[in-house]
């Protein structure tokens, strides 16, 4: 079948609902082999999954203002940043999305990213070097990229995703004590042998798993907003170009870290490759290359 943009839009939709029903399933999974190990069945895993989301609740309310913040960005107005306003209001037309905030980072590394809860309290942000290097197409795709992501409501699944991966290492956590402890006791009767050793396993494995699943399911949200942005603007190629001109510059972004890395159109550590299968495993983004040959075949 030939790769189009809606095949795209189709596959990656399903492919990232598939790896949540995996990943809720491996949750549950998690929660029961530990809750046996100790005795406490599922009341244990539900308070853990409670305090957890609490938590998450709060950041999701306050991430924008914080990735913002440790940005480095600045309110753009039109006057003095015309071509990106003016395209992100365009585009935000033409998506039927509320006009985001624009902002801009000083940084010489062409990246962009997307933030906010939901597409009323959404930001877009591009840096200096960005605008700089990248023509009207360039910028369009790009923009309709990020776009996607507030359309696609990417921030809010990967708060879902990371209220279960923070739950996953909690439960870890509060095992591995509670079983130090508790040092040899193996004589109750409400916990075998065999759950205390996969509890153990578990609790090792687990959080590695969790954070491996939400990078895969980043990754895949990544192709999503690709297709999606290239359908906004009818003209893949746009994108294309920009991520080769942003995928051919080797400094990082300044400002950037590992907790605001999958905002970014691209990865912004760059600076360090690491090429492999397991270098992509552990990835926010997909092979830059790649996402440029699929967009390049629609």
């Amino acid at each position: 079948m030939a790769t189009t943009i809606y095949t795209q839009i189709g596959s990656n939709k399903v492919k990232t609902w598939l790896i949540m029903i995996l990943f809720v399933l491996f949750f549950f999974l998690v929660s029961y082999i530990l809750g046996q190990a100790l005795g406490y069945g599922w009341s244990w895993a539900g308070v853990m999954l409670i305090v957890s989301g609490i938590i998450s609740f709060f950041s999701y309310y306050n991430s924008d203002k914080l990735v913002l913040s440790i940005s480095g960005a600045k309110p753009a107005n039109k006057s003095t940043y015309r071509q990106l306003y003016t395209t992100v209001e365009n585009l935000s037309i033409a998506a039927g999305l509320p006009m985001p905030k624009v902002y801009v980072v000083d940084d010489p590394s062409p990246n962009a990213f997307a933030t906010g809860r939901d597409p009323k309290h959404a930001a877009v942000c591009a840096t200096s070097g960005l605008l700089e290097r990248l023509n009207n197409s360039e910028l369009e795709g790009v923009i309709g990229h990020e776009l996607s992501h507030v359309g696609n409501y990417d921030t809010r699944l990967m708060s879902v995703v990371a209220i279960l991966v923070g739950s996953i290492a909690i439960l870890a956590d509060v095992f591995m004590r509670t079983m130090w402890f508790r040092g040899g006791d193996r004589d109750r009767n409400d916990s075998s042998g065999i759950f205390i050793l996969l509890g153990i396993l578990f609790a090792i494995l687990a959080p590695i798993t969790a954070t491996l699943i939400q990078l895969a399911i980043s990754r895949r949200r990544e192709y999503l907003a690709d297709a999606s942005g290239a359908l906004l603007t009818r003209y893949p190629d746009g994108l294309a170009d920009a991520l080769e001109k942003i995928g051919n510059y080797a400094r990082p972004v300044q400002h950037a870290t590992a907790g605001t890395a999958h905002l970014y159109i691209a990865d912004p550590f760059k600076g360090r490759k690491v090429a492999g299968f397991v270098a992509n495993l552990f990835s926010t983004h997909p092979p830059i290359d790649d996402r440029i040959k699929i967009l390049r075949a629609m």
